[in-house]
This record gives structure tokens, C-alpha cells and sequence, in this order.
């Protein structure tokens, strides 16, 4: 061998599929597409057992910039969203292709940011453009940069604070069928008919309708452009990517990371694999809708094929045996953090009514103690540099306090070990924020639980 040439190990993935962030989602040298058809041709094909990487912008498919400017996210065209990877063709290494009733088998390999772009964003969506589970609370826009270090992440927004991220994929999953693309069609057309008050979420929701129906504007079909003969029909009848489905879909668990193993059932000949959605990091949740924090990335996956596996292990939960849902298997890798706290919301609003059994209501309620525990250091800056945390750890604003970097209690006020995990969060937290005493806080009124 030439001493010039590379040297690739057995485990050196192949480059599958490589975007350009220097050239608009719509214009990349492999086609992405934002909407879920069966008809919608796989842009690659892999076997089973190899390894290979796929790259993805971020799920807005560059919109935002890494700028102080939240003007971005105030007009984000969310009809564009999610900008997707693929799809894959799947096949054996015979070269029999995936069949429908055979689970796909996806593991995740390796992932992370690309170089020149360890960077991304969360974001609070204007009330009036996409709004958000709080948005009666927070209706402007407002953004917060985030910059990697490995697999650490720090923000010029949140002076401060430093945090392990768990690097995910909000987004995968496998081409419905046209039969099931009926059946989301329906089903969702009928939930929108009912009218926001149908479901106690929807009066949370200010512009969002209760499902994203298919829209043609801002449609990617990858390989099918505007002007062929099948775009308009396609574009009509794809499902929007916003809610997960029987396919998978955006799914947005936070630890789907390095190690998981994700078990899809195969709905169309070959499968048709597609990704995006890149999360650094996400909470339980993303109470903003822009909630985690964004980016542009790869990953490195290897699949498998259980053939007949749906109808082995998937139990069909609807009247149509092609309701069956995915199985997602998580990684050991997590950052350790040895305390948090927990908020309990109970189904009562703020106008004191009492409701029966209200997930929606009772969620909303622990999310706004969480911003009422600390007043000073999470909701007044949330109003203008966006430091509430939705995207970050177990719970929201907890993970500022628990992050493993967050300032140790001063050598002149030691911690006891009677202290309560409570009063050292909050007194890390308070120091991580002023990194000294501060009047600011002295002066607070309320006064903070413990003093800066």
C-alpha cells in the first residue's frame, strides 16, 4: 500500500449521505424532503450489517442563525419543518429488500455536531407564529446560542453554565404505506373538525391547530420536484412530520443516543429509512416547541432485519392491523446528576378550577412552579435572553442547578450535610448566576430562599 493512501479499519463507516450548509435545505447535493409519502423514492440504498453516516441539517433547515437576533424564530416558516435525511433503501446483503411485516432494526453508532458547526439553538416561538405549551406566559420570541465543547454545552445567553448533553435524533422512522397514510389523514382531518376545545391541549395552543394536515407550501418530496407530474398530488396527500406515528417519526426521547437500538415496523418495500431533527440536548419534553437544543449533524447507524417481526412481537393497537407502534431501546450512556428536584402540578389552573384528571392542566402547573422556584435567575432573564432551560436534563429548570459544573458552595459558607438538596441547588444555582454576592439578589422581592 502507498504510504499516502488512507487506511480504514473494518468499523470505518461508509459516507452514505453528506450535506452543505453553505447551500440552502432545497438545494443540497442529496435531496432532503419534509413530508412522509410512500412515493417519495429512497435517495440510497445500504445492506444490512454495514456501517454508514448520514449527515442532516437542522430541522428548520437552516433558518436560524447564530446570531444575539431573535427575529429568526419570531418568522420561522415552520411549514418547511422537519427537513429530513433519506430516505434508505434497506436490504439483506443477498440484496432481498425489507419487507412490509419485517421490524427494522436501527442502532445508533456514533453522533454528533459537524466540524465547523459545534453550535445550536433553543428557541421560544412568537405567540402568533407557532406559540408554545407556555405561551401565555412567554408570547415573543426569544433565542438562546449554544456552543459545544465535546459533549459539553455553554451558552453567551446563560452566563454560567455548562452541562453534558445526550446527543439524539428527535426524528426517525420508516415510510408509511399509502394505506397508511389514509388512515393518518383521517384520523387527524377528523381531530382538527372537532375544534380546539375538543381536547384540554388544544386551549394550551395558541396557533398550532390539534394536527398538522397536509400543505403543499414549503413541501420537499426529494427527488420529486415542483413541476413533475406527481408533485402537486404528493405534496397534497403527505403527512406532515409533526406528530410521531405508527412509523416512528418525531419521536423526541431524550435518551435515543449512542447504544439505542430503535425496532421500526416495515411498511413499504425496502423500508425507506429517514432522520433529522438533531437534538445537543432535550428535556422531558419540549415545552417551547422549540425546546431542545437544535443543530446540524451526522450519525452513524447499522441496521438489521427481523423478517415477520411485526406480526411477532408488535400487537396491533386499533382496528387496523397496521397500528402498530415502534419500540425504542435505550442506551446505558446518560450524564450523571446526582440531585434534581421534581414539581408535582396538580389538575387546578391558575384561575383555581378544579379539573378531573388533566394531564395537560397538571403539566402546565409544575412547569410554572418550576419558573416561580427561581424568580430572579430563570424568569425575569427568560423575558429577555431566553435562560429558562426547557431544553436541558430531567426537569427544566432544575438542570441549570444540577448541572455538574454549576459553582460549589463558597469555602465561607460550607455546606452541611443537613442541608436540604433543594437549598444547595438553589444556592449553586444562585452563585453559577452571579458568581458573587449581588445586590440584585439581596434587593430581590421576593428575597431568594438562600442569599447570593
Amino acid at each position: 500500500m502507498n504510504s499516502t493512501e488512507a487506511c480504514y479499519g473494518p468499523n470505518t463507516p461508509i459516507d452514505l449521505i453528506s450535506v452543505d450548509l453553505s447551500r440552502p435545505a432545497s438545494d443540497q447535493p442529496t435531496p432532503l424532503h419534509n413530508r412522509w409519502h410512500p412515493e417519495i423514492p429512497a435517495v440510497a440504498t445500504v445492506s444490512t450489517g454495514a456501517l454508514f453516516r448520514m449527515e442532516a441539517v437542522d430541522w428548520t433547515g437552516g433558518q436560524i442563525l447564530n446570531n444575539d437576533s431573535a427575529d429568526d424564530i419570531a418568522g420561522v416558516d415552520l411549514n418547511r419543518c422537519h427537513h429530513l435525511t433519506g430516505p434508505v433503501r434497506i436490504e439483506d446483503p443477498s440484496g432481498e429488500p425489507a419487507h412490509p411485516g419485517d421490524l427494522l432494526v436501527v442502532e445508533i453508532v456514533d453522533i454528533g455536531p459537524l466540524r465547523g458547526h459545534e453550535w445550536g439553538y433553543t428557541g421560544i416561538f412568537a405567540r402568533e407564529n407557532g406559540g408554545g405549551f407556555l405561551t401565555d406566559h412567554f408570547p415573543e420570541a426569544a433565542k438562546a446560542i449554544w456552543d459545544f465543547k465535546g459533549r459539553m454545552a455553554s451558552s453567551r445567553h446563560i452566563p454560567g453554565v455548562e452541562f453534558p448533553g445526550i446527543i439524539h435524533p428527535g426524528l426517525i422512522g420508516t415510510a408509511p404505506s399509502k394505506e397508511l397514510l389514509d388512515i393518518w389523514n383521517k384520523r387527524e382531518s377528523d381531530l382538527v373538525e372537532n375544534g380546539p376545545d375538543a381536547l384540554t391541549l388544544g386551549q394550551h395552543l395558541h396557533t398550532r391547530p390539534l394536527a398538522c394536515l397536509p400543505n403543499p407550501d414549503g413541501a420537499l418530496l426529494g427527488m420529486i420536484k415542483p413541476g413533475d407530474d406527481s408533485f402537486e398530488r404528493i405534496a397534497l396527500e403527505a403527512a406532515r412530520t409533526i406528530p410521531g406515528r405508527e412509523h416512528g417519526g418525531n419521536c423526541d426521547i431524550k435518551n435515543l443516543t449512542i447504544g439505542c437500538k430503535v425496532y421500526l415496523p416495515v411498511f413499504v418495500e425496502g423500508a425507506n429509512l429517514s432522520y433529522g431533527d438533531l437534538h445537543f440536548s432535550q428535556g422531558d419534553g419540549e415545552v417551547s416547541f422549540c425546546g431542545a437544543i437544535e443543530m446540524a449533524g451526522y450519525m452513524v447507524l447499522t441496521t438489521d432485519l427481523i423478517r415477520g417481526g411485526v406480526g411477532k412481537y408488535l400487537k396491533p393497537l386499533g382496528p387496523s392491523p397496521l397500528n402498530v407502534f415502534p419500540i425504542f431501546e435505550i442506551s446505558p450512556l446518560e450524564p450523571q446528576f446526582s440531585e434534581w428536584l421534581v414539581f408535582e402540578g396538580q389538575s387546578v389552573d391558575e384561575s383555581g378550577k378544579q379539573h378531573f384528571l388533566d394531564a395537560s392542566k397538571a403539566t402546565n402547573a409544575a412547569y410554572s412552579t418550576q419558573l416561580t422556584t427561581f424568580p430572579n435567575s430563570v424568569s425575569r432573564k427568560l423575558k429577555s435572553t431566553f435562560s429558562f432551560p426547557v431544553a436541558l436534563a430531567r426537569d427544566a429548570s432544575v438542570a441549570l442547578s444540577t448541572s455538574p459544573t454549576a459553582a460549589p458552595p463558597s469555602p465561607s459558607q460550607p455546606a452541611s450535610s443537613a442541608t436540604s438538596t433543594f437549598a444547595r441547588i438553589t444556592e449553586a444555582r444562585c452563585r453559577a448566576h452571579h458568581n458573587s454576592s449581588n445586590a440584585e439578589c439581596r434587593n430581590q422581592d421576593p428575597p431568594p430562599l438562600l442569599p447570593c
